[in-house]
């Protein structure tokens, strides 16, 4: 049933201008845009550091980076860009389940490159139940860092999954690539090559150190979300984290079997990466609607020789953006508190 559904959005999508008739202009309610614009902000990031601020003026909203949020380890501002694509398209999903339907103008003000969308709304006439789950899909998907079984025993059901996600993209500037199985080993060494290099890049590592400290904060990754030195190890392909503790957990599975999915575009535009979030965001939403487990990588993306590693097991010449690992998490006992958030006041500005 999950798989229908998923391969159903893509036209659900498509006939959504036909289906759902734009009711008269009216301003969207303040309260409807904060309530979207919190689900929007439970889009993953790096180290959970929430790139973005939110404006709104008469009912309609802007997104823009904020440049005192970008990280020493992402000095070209591409993972932050991909951040607030992701974000920019949790709002757009937010809002279509509260009834509007948004209208997207990237990148509207040339000589303002913080300013990443405009966003205008008209009502939509109805809400499709698809909708009101892929907003759901928001507050029940978490980054799982520990080992996942494989999505799906049988290929077929995995062939008909795949299909869904290329179908929900919906973005030519954004490639999806499913990883062949037999490359696990090289992604492998490509993480701990990406380790061996930074091992001495001081600046890096208080960086991940100020994001993982153990306080209790809005930001940043707690405790609680990363795994020990045993548990990295079955996965193989995470980022090295500071280890939090020394306990195992779900031992049951034994080594990582997750699917590892490619997001890569033509280019290293701003644009692109933006549009790279939004796609990240289809995909993570969609794989939550299935019941899967995900965990966005960006590791293996930020130095370019494990980069280019990674474009030439794919055999084409796009860059790689983003990893996905997608698998299945034994449900018992193991659903994770949500990471923190900062607070609405600090990442929406009313000016109406």
């Amino acid at each position: 049933m999950a798989v229908a559904a998923l391969i159903s959005l893509k036209k659900l999508r498509d006939r959504e201008d036909n289906r759902a008739q734009a009711l008269p202009d009216i301003a969207v309610e303040t309260k409807i845009i904060e309530d979207a614009v919190r689900l929007a902000c439970r889009a993953p990031s790096l180290y959970n550091s929430q790139p973005w601020l939110w404006v709104t003026d008469h009912g309609c909203l802007d997104l823009f980076l904020d440049p005192s949020r970008v990280l020493h380890t992402d000095r070209s501002t591409r993972q932050a860009h991909i951040s607030c694509g992701a974000a920019l398209d949790h709002l757009r999903v937010a809002m279509t389940a509260a009834g509007w339907m948004a209208k997207v103008d990237r990148f509207p003000t040339p000589n303002h490159p913080d300013h990443l969308a405009t966003v205008r709304f008209t009502r939509l006439e109805w809400v499709t139940d698809e909708q009101r789950r892929r907003a759901d899909a928001i507050l029940t998907r978490r980054t799982d860092r520990l080992p996942l079984m494989a999505p799906f025993t049988v290929s077929t059901m995995w062939d008909s999954f795949e299909s869904a996600l290329q179908s929900g993209i919906g973005d030519d500037m954004v490639r999806l690539d499913v990883l062949p199985d037999e490359l696990r080993p090289r992604l492998a060494e490509a993480a701990q090559l990406t380790e061996s290099l930074r091992l001495y890049d001081l600046a890096y590592h208080r960086e991940l150190d100020w994001w993982t400290a153990p306080l209790e904060v809005s930001e940043g990754i707690p405790h609680s979300a990363l795994v020990s030195a045993a548990e990295s190890d079955r996965v193989g392909v995470n980022r090295v984290f500071p280890m939090p503790h020394d306990r195992e957990r779900r031992t049951n599975i034994g080594q990582d079997h997750s699917k590892i999915l490619m997001l890569s575009t033509a280019d290293d535009r701003l644009s692109s990466a933006l549009a790279c979030g939004e796609a990240l965001s289809a995909v993570l939403l969609e794989c939550t609607m299935a019941g899967l487990a995900t965990c966005p990588m960006t590791h293996l993306t930020e130095l370019s020789v494990s980069r280019e590693l990674l474009a030439a097991v794919t055999g084409h010449t796009d860059l790689p953006q983003v990893l996905i690992r997608v698998g299945v998490a034994p449900t018992l006992g193991e659903i994770s508190a949500a990471t923190p958030r900062r607070p609405l006041a600090d990442v929406l500005r009313c000016k109406n």
